[in-house]
């Protein structure tokens, strides 16, 4: 999801999200309780994103996560996370992330604003991204890498589920990896 807008790039590259290849995450972090940290992703989700080095405000971000596709590495627990105490999936099969605005912060930095639908409730989001790199792959394409974190509370998104004040919100891990169109 992170855009990075170091100068130097040529203008309005279009990338697909290489989710075929696996060369993309979407995790999250959340404590247990207070004790320990409970890690995830989800596994189905694809995207694009344009990317404009000299323009970064002309540079977007599109993506939609299957949210029945969570992954804790443990059934019951993923079985609970995807029911009425989380997640919803069967009411809310979608989440999507869209752009709204990009504001470069130096060489290869940036903040990502924008709309993170999840739990049928839509709120604006930050994401601090950050760009990996680009070049050649082996395979004859173009590819541009990003990694990207923001911090969300569940009760902004309707999800009430009592953790404990430890738990309240969830970190988000990004790492994209996009191939030109």
């Amino acid at each position: 999801l992170a855009l990075s807008l170091s100068a130097g790039a040529f203008s309005a590259e279009k990338y697909v999200i290489d989710t075929k290849g696996m060369h993309a995450f979407i995790e999250f972090k959340i404590k247990h309780l207070g004790y320990s940290w409970l890690k995830g992703r989800f596994n189905d989700f694809k995207g694009d994103f344009t990317y404009d080095g000299d323009s970064p405000e002309k540079s977007s971000v599109n993506v939609s996560i299957k949210t029945a596709s969570l992954d804790s590495n443990h059934a019951e627990r993923d079985k609970h996370l995807r029911g009425g105490d989380f997640l919803e999936v069967s009411k809310y099969p979608t989440a999507t992330f869209k752009s709204t605005k990009i504001v470069g912060k130096g060489k290869g930095k940036a903040d990502i604003v924008g709309d993170l639908t999840l739990h049928g409730v839509t709120k604006s989001v930050t994401i601090d991204a950050e760009e990996i790199g680009a070049g050649n792959d082996p395979w004859g394409g173009f590819r541009r890498g990003f990694r990207g974190t923001t911090e969300i509370a569940l009760k902004d998104y309707g999800i009430n589920y009592n953790l404990g004040p430890a738990s309240e919100t969830v970190q988000l891990i990004l790492n994209i990896e996009g191939v030109r169109k």
